[in-house]
């Protein structure tokens, strides 16, 4: 990058990370779309599969999105037969999800995409490096977290 004041300067790391997420992620989408699927489709499926019997609130925390745009997609997955609703018995207010056996399949191949993406990704990457980048990830998530703290 170029300073218009003097010498070159290195472009900042949030420009990097931006950049690179942004690319990542359309590459990740795009995997999941060959496979049929999208990533709100995926956060949904893994969240489901990983519980007994989810609850609609809790799927919602757990994919990270707000009630209403969680209902918009499970209300788009139940009508193309991937997963079910049903009240709770107990508390009819209480809305339970399970996938269904054309949900359990998409997962599957859903899966197999992601594995294949992440192997990918890692391709001439050490385990060491991996960790490194894993911790760094986590500082700069917790930097960006507390602007006003300066680790040094």
């Amino acid at each position: 990058m170029l300073c218009p004041m003097g010498p070159p300067v290195a472009e900042p790391i949030g420009l990097q990370v931006t950049r690179t997420a942004k690319l990542l992620s359309r590459a990740f989408d795009d995997a999941l779309a060959e496979a049929g699927g999208s990533l709100p489709v995926w956060l949904v499926l893994v969240s489901v599969k990983g519980q007994t019997q989810a609850m609609q609130r809790e799927l919602a925390e757990t994919v990270g999105i707000e009630g209403p745009t969680l209902t918009h997609h499970l209300n788009r997955m139940e009508a193309a037969g991937l997963l079910t609703r049903r009240r709770d018995p107990g508390n009819r207010r209480v809305h339970r999800v399970e996938l269904t056996s054309d949900g359990e399949a998409l997962f599957f191949r859903l899966l197999e995409s992601v594995t294949a993406f992440d192997r990918r990704l890692r391709a001439g990457i050490s385990d060491k490096q991996i960790d490194s980048l894993s911790r760094i990830l986590g500082r700069l998530r917790a930097n960006a977290a507390s602007p006003e703290r300066v680790a040094r």
